[in-house]
């Protein structure tokens, strides 16, 4: 049987698979694969559903794997959309609906090439396919689930191609040989309480919150790497939660993110937000918490066979070449680079996460066929 993407892409939006709902996406999918000829393995882990299918040879050293995920972020404000978010509407040569373009169409595109060229052509090797739903959540029990379960059981890929969104505007662009690391940070400043009119009677946490947020606003971390830009540093709230106008509160909070690159690591990061805290509070007087949650690690895989390979087929199917970028946010390669090579690329990425989320429909089948010379080059 022949899969027509575009099909498939509109059968997964029909699904509303919100995290952590598998909201009858990796049923599908399951069906699918299992029909085709895949050893299929749910590998659910803390409510939330994921799937292992794997079609060949145990541990041959030529896997390849694909990994993608089937969850979708929340429709958001309804009344703002102008269809139904999982009614996978086609109009004006778009595919419309939540997870249209993050990434279902990504999923369905290699589900349908895997299927397509095991059947074909069956190559000497294995086609390993992954996904979870769980990629938009926290990641806990995602593609880290089926990671452990891969390592339990013996499974193993040789490289994997993560389809996510990858090209700005036009297809074949872009693609990612590596992600900045992001880590969240979480300030308190306790000083004490008192009137405005007497504040040499109180320790001001605003004041420090204040100059601490500002210190370490205004240090540039780095200028960038030979892979990586500059990282990057955002306060993106402060929150006192006082009324008066003529009480110093006793406690300020702020929060901010930075996105790092491999000139840096998450303890080290967090080691040097302590120390400027420390410094804050000597000024002060003040005492300052800080709680740090580090959603990944930045990592690259180095220019080479592997995305030699994605760039070639990707230039072949568009006649553009994809720049070779770690720009952007975190994503399930950050788990699955510590397993095996990791690239990501997958379709336009513009209207993710949007109101009326949409794809060009002739790009879910341009992407079914790069990934489709993708495993006829790599086993060829």
């Amino acid at each position: 049987m022949t899969i027509d993407p575009v099909t498939l892409t509109a059968d997964l939006i029909r699904c509303p698979s919100v995290t952590p709902e598998e909201g009858g996406a990796l049923v599908l999918l399951e069906k699918m694969l299992t029909e085709a000829g895949f050893a299929c393995t749910r590998v659910d882990r803390g409510g939330i559903a994921n799937l292992f299918a794997r079609w060949g040879e145990k541990g041959h050293a030529r896997s390849f794997g694909f990994n993608g995920h089937t969850d979708v972020v929340p429709v958001g404000d309804l009344a703002a959309w102008t269809v139904d978010p999982f009614g996978a509407e086609e109009k004006e040569s778009q595919l419309w609906g939540r997870g249209a373009t993050d990434m279902k169409s990504g999923v369905a595109a290699f589900v349908a090439a895997a299927v397509d060229f095991v059947q074909t052509t069956p190559p000497n090797g294995a086609v390993v396919i992954t996904i979870t739903g769980d990629e938009e959540g926290d990641a806990l029990d995602g593609t880290v689930a089926l990671l452990d379960w891969m390592k339990d059981n013996d499974e193993r890929m040789s490289v994997c191609l993560v389809g996510e969104p990858t090209c700005p505007n036009e297809m074949g662009e872009m693609m990612k040989i590596g992600r900045r690391g992001s880590l969240n940070a979480f300030f308190t400043v306790r000083g004490v309480q008192g009137h405005a009119a007497y504040s040499h009677r109180a320790k001001n946490p605003c004041h420090a919150l204040a100059r601490l947020m500002d210190r370490l606003a205004s240090t540039p971390l780095d200028e960038g790497s030979d892979h990586f830009d500059a990282s990057t540093l955002a306060v993106v709230t402060m929150d006192v939660g006082n009324p008066a106008t003529n009480v110093i509160p006793a406690e300020a909070k702020a929060t901010l993110n930075i996105r790092f690159n491999d000139l840096h690591s998450g303890a080290a990061l967090t080691k040097w937000l302590e120390e400027q805290a420390a410094l804050v509070d000597a000024d002060f007087g003040t005492e300052t918490e800080v709680k740090v949650k580090i959603s990944g690690e930045s990592f690259i895989t180095p220019p080479g066979d592997l995305s030699d390979l994605v760039a070639k087929s990707v230039q072949a199917e568009t006649g553009v070449t994809p720049e070779l970028s770690t720009s952007g946010g975190t994503s399930d390669a950050r788990f699955m680079q510590h397993h095996c090579p990791v690239v990501e690329f997958g379709l336009v990425g513009k209207t993710m996460h949007q109101v009326d989320e949409r794809v060009d429909i002739d790009q879910i089948r341009a992407l079914k066929a790069i990934y489709s010379r993708i495993l006829t080059d790599y086993f060829a």
